[in-house]
């Protein structure tokens, strides 16, 4: 059998329609920007597999801490325990939010690490006494994962049509412009009472097609909850460790919040870790005499060793010059082909925020389960390029070792885009 055979035999991959699977590609190796099938094709990864991977496929440095740490500690629990790669992993990531938080809480992906943000908060109040406060405020078309509390405050769509009659109830708002700021605050004026959390993906909505809105109003909005009390959650799963020009999208904003979900690039894409940092007014509600009050959240490889050892590599490379060079020339290069297609009747709303580049096709279907999607992976696959857009969103969100060539080549392939 070949290893698509046997994949279709005993695999079920994510987001993936099951019936008329189409073609599923064997990677066999990668390094740098280049993913490798088995017959020794190249595509270069324009999407950093999934918004992770950071320096590049197979990356040395990363990969020689792995295997120093698997060495060493491999796996202990963290309950009772603790290890080296846990704590100066942590020391490092409150250094860079300038110990704005006092605390890291760690799991294993960014689900769970908005799972972890959602009951920080609610449990916050509880501790506190104040009962009322159970509801979380977000934004429509946001998404935050696929475990139910973080379904739960996102955006019902068709990731979470099958079980929208089991989520719990959300005050929902959209994200802020000039003409709705004033109705925003005042929903959030008659709730604030019930309100316990606002959660919300800073200046651009990943999953939701990659939408942008102005940071001086989400400055704006902020402040109004801050000022009703209402707990903070930056969702930065997507947007931190550089994504956006800086080392986190609340890195643009004067109001800072009390919680912030971090993954996907903690690692540099290597290791499966996510990292919930919380301010010291979150953390002092927990330190009580009461049992009770205790956080009861966990999970079996908190604070991996290997995970955090790849982490604290990744951060040790995002720091070089070389890096911090490489993400300003991929901004640059991003910003200078939207100039050139800011024109073109084929690409609709064409923005761009650090080294993150998307724009819509302008098709008769829009959304998530636009079958153009499929079309153009193929279309790029064949030229040697993977692209995965969000039904007819297409973007592109590089690792920051890709090099001017290859970038070169992903642009002339989105213009040939106008033509469908």
């Amino acid at each position: 059998m070949t290893w698509k055979e046997r994949d279709a035999a005993v695999v079920w991959h994510p987001f993936t329609p099951q019936k008329n699977i189409g073609n599923i590609i064997p990677i066999v190796k990668a390094s740098g920007s280049l993913l490798y099938d088995e017959n020794g094709n190249s595509y270069i990864d324009s999407i950093s597999s999934w918004w992770v991977t950071l320096h590049g496929h197979a990356h040395p440095y990363i990969a020689q801490k792995i295997y120093e740490q698997a060495q060493t500690l491999e796996q202990v629990i963290f309950a009772g325990f603790t290890h080296q790669p846990g704590i100066v992993l942590a020391e490092r990531l409150l250094a860079l939010h300038q110990h704005h938080f006092s605390k890291i809480f760690y799991s294993d992906n960014g689900s769970t690490a908005t799972e972890v943000a959602i009951k920080m908060a609610i449990q916050y109040w509880w501790n506190k006494g104040d009962l009322k406060r159970k509801k979380i405020l977000a934004f429509r078309n946001s998404y935050h994962g696929d475990t139910f509390g973080a379904m739960s405050v996102s955006h019902r769509s068709v990731f979470t049509l099958a079980f929208n009659d089991h989520l719990f109830e959300v005050i929902c708002i959209d994200t802020p412009n000039p003409e709705n700021i004033g109705t925003i605050k005042s929903i959030i004026h008659s709730h604030a009472s019930e309100i316990a959390a606002f959660i919300y993906e800073p200046l651009i909505q990943g999953a939701g097609g990659m939408h942008l809105y102005d940071a001086d109003l989400l400055n704006e909005l902020l402040n109004t909850v801050n000022l009703a009390d209402i707990i903070c959650i930056a969702d930065e799963v997507m947007t931190g460790f550089g994504r956006t020009g800086k080392f986190f999208a609340s890195d643009y904003l004067h109001k800072k919040p009390d919680i912030l979900c971090m993954s996907k690039g903690l690692t540099g894409g290597t290791m499966a870790l996510g990292a919930t940092a919380c301010t010291d007014k979150i953390y002092t509600a927990y330190v009580q005499d009461d049992p009770l009050k205790t956080f009861f959240h966990g999970h079996s490889f908190t604070a991996n060793p290997i995970a955090c050892s790849a982490a604290l590599a990744s951060l040790d490379l995002l720091e070089q010059t070389a890096t911090i060079d490489a993400i300003h020339q991929i901004s640059d290069a991003c910003s200078n082909f939207y100039e050139s297609i800011s024109q073109e009747k084929a690409f609709i709303n064409p923005r761009l925020l650090g080294t993150i580049l998307a724009f819509e096709l302008n098709t008769a279907n829009h959304g998530y389960l636009n079958s153009i999607s499929t079309t153009i992976t193929n279309l790029a696959l064949a030229k040697g390029i993977f692209l995965r857009p969000l039904g007819n969103t297409v973007y592109i969100m590089p690792p920051y070792c890709i090099n001017n060539a290859e970038l070169c080549r992903i642009f002339d392939f989105l213009r040939v885009l106008k033509d469908l």
